[in-house]
């Protein structure tokens, strides 16, 4: 029998939940905010849906004085690492398997030294041309393997959803 963590990542909300974000995340276990949420009833109501982490960013104001700037944490076995902007992750990451970042309003997935990065864009406020995007990740515990998925979800001006799987990784089940 297998175990299936769904985990909702968004960032640069600024001021702004939609309801095709809240669509996406009602299924997700965790949600993870990558920082710019500008306002708090935004973190009230995310922690309604699931198990919230969030970290302070740049343009959250004297409200998020006690949100961290980073944060490492684990779920389903899995080291994550969180940060608003990418240039301010921590140079030792040790164990850290996924490293989440914000700030740029720009979707990045990629494996780097057997590390995943990942940007999951803004979902908020339609900002510098770029589209509105979230992820999901998904842990699928096997008996021997975990499987890991990072879904890719864009939702146009018009309201249009794009989803689209982006990485997909089976490793051997950590101990």
């Amino acid at each position: 029998m297998s175990e299936k963590i769904k985990m909702g990542i968004i960032s640069d909300t600024h001021g702004l939940l939609r309801e095709e974000v809240k669509e996406r995340l009602k299924d997700c276990t965790y949600i993870f905010h990558a920082g710019d949420v500008d306002r708090p009833e935004i973190l009230d109501e995310l922690r309604t849906m699931g198990f919230l982490y969030v970290v302070r960013g740049n343009n959250d104001g004297y409200w998020a004085q006690n949100l961290r700037r980073s944060l490492n944490f684990s779920v389903g076995n899995v080291k994550f690492f969180m940060v608003h902007d990418r240039k301010d992750a921590a140079w030792e990451l040790g164990d850290t398997q996924v490293v989440i970042f914000g700030h740029s309003h720009k979707y990045f997935c990629q494996e780097i030294d057997g590390r995943l990065w990942l940007n999951p864009g803004s979902c908020g406020r339609l900002r510098f041309g770029a589209p509105l995007t979230l992820a999901v990740l998904t842990i699928e515990d096997g008996v021997e393997n975990q499987e890991w998925t990072v879904e890719k979800i864009t939702i146009s001006n018009r309201y249009v959803e794009n989803r689209s799987i982006v990485w997909k990784k089976t490793q051997p089940k950590q101990k």
